[in-house]
């Protein structure tokens, strides 16, 4: 930035010296300078709290929002923002004595192998059987860790010769989900899970592979994910028609890098995540953030009374005022702005945090009672309804006041409330929609995660790929399943299973029809295996 010279106040005969048009000109250049410095303010403010504020109220940077680091840097204070101070305490020692043994271990027992290791008893040398008895045991546990924990199945197939016809056979080999591979479908499951759920890249699977004793490649894996993912498909489809069905659907976007743009460069690309009313979740892909996706998402004819619960994107609004459907807004990112305000309007912002806060403790209080259907409705009505009125007219009153430039923060966060006010006020006499899209935003928490650790996928079929898995594995996270145990079993069925029947393998159904009895591994019948 270049270096500008300090201004000198003017004296006395200077500025009685100036004619109107000068006076006029250095007025537009205070409001313009003081305009630029209250902006500067706003992004020191925003870089601070993103840096040393709590943890809920920070979010990734977007494209526009990037600076470099020497930027950042630069603006941030000397110290950091004063913390929260924490009483000092003192450990209690363990209660328990390892003598004693644990009624209670720390594992399920029908899921973990245990080892047993005897230990002798000192006072038994010497003697023989007849000198002691045995009365009881007492078992203590500890958590042990082998190199890998992969396994290597061995199937012995008997070759015979008949000795009256002198003809040689043998059984052939168990049919895997994967037909000639060497990958059993405990094996893939456990791939997709340790990717996708616990966020472990391919190469370092490969790499922990390889400490463990094997030999393969990590093209090997990347094609199992890929034939694994294909297997699924169907599934994901599935689940998707059975979002589309539901009347309220929630919708967002978020970014992820998939193929090359390039040399050295990644396209940015996005999935566009749904969620609906049966706490199923999908992440279709696509390769940009136009507003075509949301109907190739939806669909044309989405149906009656439908409504589509989103922020304030005005893709989502479009797609809405074209197909007839209800567009409900998010409280949410409604509360965003005005909490970004607070720096620049302590006081404005408050109150509106205080409004916002009051329609979220009429919904702890839904919550509380286990209100549903038109007694959930009549109480928001009741309660939550006065409140977004008087919300609303803080907000037209706001606008009033004198003083407000277009670029203050509390200027945006007044302007995205007044232009949205209907699809805020949806919730209210619709008991089905929920206040904001956090029960998303919280399903959508796994790509973010994700990029964290395997960063990108190297083409636009990996990331569909990736969003088909992660659409099951999350899916499953929400309904309390086992993401492996679901897997290892539709990954089974699914070549057997009626396409008109697939709906059933999705997790909410799967859970109904064949948690109680899975299909399991081949290594599900070694002593001690799961």
């Amino acid at each position: 930035m270049p270096n500008t010279p300090t201004p000198r106040p003017l004296s006395h005969d200077e500025a009685a010296a100036l004619t109107p048009q000068q006076v006029v000109g250095l007025s537009e250049q205070v409001v313009d300078l003081s305009d630029r410095l209250n902006g500067l303010q706003q992004q020191l403010d925003w870089f601070r709290r993103h840096v040393f504020g709590q943890k809920s109220e920070k979010r990734p940077l977007t494209p526009d929002e990037q600076l470099s680091l020497s930027d950042l840097f630069l603006s941030l204070p000397e110290k950091p923002l004063p913390g929260k101070a924490v009483a000092a305490h003192t450990r209690q020692p363990a209660s328990r004595k390892q003598d004693e043994g644990e009624s209670l271990p720390f594992f399920d027992r029908e899921r973990v192998p245990v080892e047993m290791i005897e230990v002798a008893n000192p006072d038994m040398a010497g003697l023989s059987s007849d000198q002691y008895e045995v009365i009881g045991f007492k078992d203590s546990y500890r958590l042990a860790q082998r190199p890998g924990s992969y396994v290597v199945l061995q199937y012995r197939r008997p070759l015979i010769k008949r000795l009256d016809t002198q003809q040689l056979s043998c059984p052939p080999a168990p049919v895997g989900v994967l037909e000639g591979s060497r990958a059993d479908v405990s094996f893939l499951a456990g791939l997709m899970v340790d990717k996708c759920a616990y966020h472990l890249p391919l190469y370092r699977q490969h790499q922990k592979l390889l400490d463990a004793g094997f030999t393969l490649s990590r093209q090997w894996l990347t094609q199992l994910f890929n034939q694994g993912a294909a297997l699924l498909e169907p599934i994901y489809e599935a689940q998707l028609a059975s979002i589309r069905a539901g009347r309220v659907i929630a919708m967002d976007e978020t970014p992820i890098k998939a193929g090359l743009a390039g040399a050295g460069k990644m396209k940015a690309t996005y999935f566009w995540p749904v969620y609906g009313e049966g706490d199923e979740i999908c992440f279709p892909h696509f390769e940009s953030r136009r507003h075509e996706h949301v109907q190739e998402v939806l669909g044309v004819k989405p149906g009656a009374d439908k409504v589509l619960l989103t922020d304030g994107y005005a893709a989502y609004a479009a797609y809405a005022k074209q197909n007839g459907v209800t567009h409900a807004q998010c409280w949410t990112h409604c509360r965003r702005g005005f909490f970004e305000a607070q720096e620049a309007e302590p006081e404005a912002a408050a109150a509106a945090l205080k409004f916002i806060g009051a329609l979220y403790a009429v919904e702890e209080t839904i919550r509380e009672q286990k209100l549903k259907g038109e007694k959930k409705r009549e109480y928001r009505l009741d309660h939550a309804k006065p409140v977004v009125e008087r919300f609303f007219a803080w907000v037209a009153e706001q606008f009033e006041r004198q003083g407000l430039l277009p670029r203050n923060p509390l200027t945006k966060a007044l302007n995205y409330a007044r232009e949205r006010r209907s699809g805020l006020e949806v919730y209210l006499a619709d008991p089905d929609v929920p206040i904001d899209t956090n029960h998303l935003e919280r399903g959508l928490r796994v790509i973010p995660m994700g990029r964290r650790n395997w960063n990108f996928c190297w083409t636009e079929l990996g990331a569909r790929q990736i969003g088909i898995v992660q659409s099951l594995i999350a899916t499953c996270r929400l309904h309390g399943l086992s993401p492996y145990d679901y897997l290892v079993d539709v990954l089974q069925r699914v070549g057997q299973q009626p396409a008109a029947e697939v709906a059933q393998l999705t997790p909410r159904q799967w859970k109904t029809h064949f948690a109680a009895n899975p299909l399991r591994s081949d290594l599900s019948k070694i002593p001690n295996a799961q």
